[in-house]
């Protein structure tokens, strides 16, 4: 790991400390809400607020948009033991108190896997589960449920048929919606992930209707990202610009409804777009107004998040295969602070191309995992799906 000089990552110094939902809960009827909101927001000292860990590579499921190339049918012989993880856990404690998402793969593959989120929940980390849904039955339900895990998420990328199809197993949908009700009658909250791409473009409406009906907490939508098995299937699925553009200020409109907690992932602009509707409107952002997505703003790869993968490796994001560090050589503590990597990722006056000159884009950033599957490995370089103009460049042509 290369180390590289400058304001390292750690406790926040002046902004509120704590998970965004904790926080939110804290400032939200503060007379002074925005200005901490903007605080937490900015981030200023790196506060390591979600880690995204890979327990296992081994799946049940072959995904077509899956970000991992070797997916296996059983457990992988290099993913970390139960001794290992544990330690893991306590380096991230060195750092702050993250909230830990076990994914995968699939974590239910896992046989300790409730043992290693007993541990965690009993160093004080809120601990999260990241599933395909289809191996939860009732007993399944109440070992997550016992093991102190305060959320689930369940992955469907469509209604019926089309979520079916993309995960390569048909009645996948079926099987995570049961596990979904397994869960629900133990008290769980559930929230839905859904990756957005050409497949089910057509039928977000529904997907955001269903989601509402399944009793879902949140829907969290992603932009399909070309990693890993999502490569081969990029030129097929990627959304253009301009449907990407739509949909996500369509999102922007369902998020005023209000009937359920809505949350754009790997999908920037959403933060851009959301305060130009906002301005449009004659409304201040703030948490009384747009909840807790006035928190919080696009890229957060290496500033607020990382990955950790089931061989021990860091990256900024699940998506951006530019190593950090790896846990096996060094304290998670030195990576999180010194990463040449996360160093360059905290800097958006290093961003390139029109990113770099973008009035946004220090609630933006752009897709940085995106620019580096189009950019040719320079996670730097400007958005490539981004149909926005700054300022800069349309006042040059304007001259």
């Amino acid at each position: 790991m290369e180390e590289k000089k400058g304001h390292p990552g750690g406790h926040p110094h002046g902004a509120p400390a704590g998970t965004i939902k904790d926080v939110y809960r804290e400032i939200r009827d503060d007379p002074n809400a925005k200005g901490k909101a903007h605080q937490y927001m900015v981030n200023k000292a790196n506060q390591l607020r979600l880690v995204f860990w890979e327990t296992t590579a081994g799946c049940n499921l072959e995904c077509a948009h899956c970000r991992r190339l070797d997916v296996s049918k059983t457990l992988m012989k290099d993913d970390l033991t139960f001794a290992e993880s544990c330690k893991m856990i306590d380096g991230l404690l060195e750092v702050g108190k993250p909230i830990l998402v076990l994914s995968g793969g699939e974590p239910l593959y896992r046989p300790d896997i409730f043992d290693i989120a007993k541990y965690a929940v009993s160093k004080g980390l809120t601990v999260a589960l990241a599933t395909n849904g289809t191996l939860v039955d009732a007993p399944m339900a109440k070992k997550i449920v016992d093991s102190g895990i305060q959320r689930v998420s369940i992955s469907l990328d469509g209604i019926g048929e089309t979520h079916d199809k993309l995960r390569k197993l048909v009645g996948s949908y079926d099987m995570a919606i049961r596990g979904m009700k397994e869960l629900q009658k133990l008290g769980m909250p559930v929230q839905i992930n859904c990756t957005i791409a050409k497949h089910n473009i057509h039928q977000v409406k529904e997907i955001y209707q269903n989601a509402i009906d399944l009793g879902a907490v949140a829907l969290h939508i992603f932009m399909l990202v070309p990693v890993g098995c999502g490569v081969s299937i990029a030129e097929d699925q990627m959304l253009d610009p301009l449907v990407y553009e739509e949909t996500l200020s369509w999102f922007y409109e369902i998020s005023k409804e209000k009937k359920i907690e809505t949350k754009a992932t790997c999908a920037p602009h959403y933060f851009r777009i959301m305060r130009q509707k906002a301005k449009e409107e004659g409304i201040q952002i703030t948490p009384q107004t747009h909840g807790m997505a006035a928190m919080t703003k696009g890229c957060l790869a290496g500033s607020a998040i990382c990955f950790i993968s089931h061989k021990g490796q860091v990256f900024p994001c699940g998506y951006l295969p530019v190593e950090a560090g790896n846990i096996h050589r060094d304290e998670f503590k030195k990576i999180w602070d010194y990463s040449e990597v996360f160093a360059n990722l905290r800097n958006p006056d290093a961003l390139k191309g029109k990113c770099g000159i973008c009035e946004y884009k220090k609630v933006c950033e752009g897709c940085r995992a995106r620019a580096f599957y189009e950019k040719n490995g320079d996670y730097m370089e400007e958005e490539p799906y981004c149909v926005y103009e700054p300022v800069k460049i349309t006042d040059k042509i304007g001259g």
